[in-house]
């Protein structure tokens, strides 16, 4: 892994933003917006993703290691896992061998079932998250009176990430991955989309320019930074410098460097 630890002349501990890939940024966002004060280190995962890609043992067994070292290295006052395929797998082990807050990321299938008005909803991510019996037990437990579509999107994430490096996507590619989330049953349409899929948000325009209707794109982000927020105590564990970190130890694209740094992020 490549990396350093935040600079000697911060004050206070971290709070640690970890995931496959540059999704998690959007997360970020919203921490940065309740805690704006906050140091943070961002891990990306880029050595490893897409996690979709991996069987759950190894993941699961891969993260709790490279955990352990970021864990070391930099001794956050808690660690947000913004990542839905990762949450829905390791936050049990990690919270059985870390004696430190872990905030998940998981669908907001809760919540799309209270704000629903037609009733017919879908879920839409990683094949991985989409395949996990936590996702369907969040169905079971949250939404049983709505009709629910579960859309496993096999390149969307890989599309945004591309996108945040400064390549080009196809608008086509996208229309096809978020077609399955959008059905009629009884007259009735899907008016919401959970997103499953911290990499989704930075896709919402072009979602919504390819989308047959509209519909609300659930983004769990700020109820995630508001969970950490009350962690917290809302009170601000570390100030300094906050930096990002790629497992891959390749250097950030132009592009990239400047979505970190509009997200008060230094690439090292």
């Amino acid at each position: 892994m490549s990396g350093a630890p935040a600079s000697d002349s911060v004050d206070g501990k971290p709070v640690l933003v970890f995931d496959s890939g540059i999704g998690g940024l959007s997360v970020l966002a919203a921490i940065r917006a309740l805690l704006p004060e906050q140091r943070l280190v961002y891990v990306a995962d880029d050595a490893a993703f897409p996690y979709g890609n991996w069987k759950e043992g190894e993941l699961s067994a891969h993260i709790v290691a490279l955990m352990g070292e970021l864990i070391a290295a930099h001794d956050p006052a808690a660690v947000v896992i913004a990542c839905n395929t990762a949450s829905t797998l390791v936050l049990p082990p990690l919270r059985a061998k870390f004696d430190i807050p872990f905030v998940g990321t998981v669908p907001a299938v809760k919540p799309a079932a209270e704000q629903t008005k037609s009733g017919v909803i879908a879920v839409l991510g990683t094949p991985a998250t989409i395949a996990r019996d936590y996702t369907r037990q969040l169905i079971a437990s949250f939404a049983q009176s709505a009709r629910v579509a579960l859309v496993a999107a096999p390149t969307l994430a890989s599309i945004a990430e591309g996108s945040r490096r400064g390549e080009d996507f196809d608008r086509e590619a996208i229309r096809a991955e978020i077609a399955p989330c959008f059905v009629e049953i009884d007259g009735k349409r899907t008016d919401i989309v959970v997103l499953g899929c911290t990499h989704y948000p930075f896709l919402i325009t072009e979602m919504d320019a390819v989308a047959p209707w509209p519909v609300t794109w659930l983004d769990p982000a700020p109820a995630i930074a508001r969970r950490l927020s009350g962690l917290l105590e809302g009170k601000i564990m570390g100030r300094g410098e906050s930096i990002a970190l790629f497992t891959s130890g390749r250097p950030a694209p132009r592009a990239l460097v400047s979505v970190l740094e509009s997200n008060g992020l230094r690439a090292v």
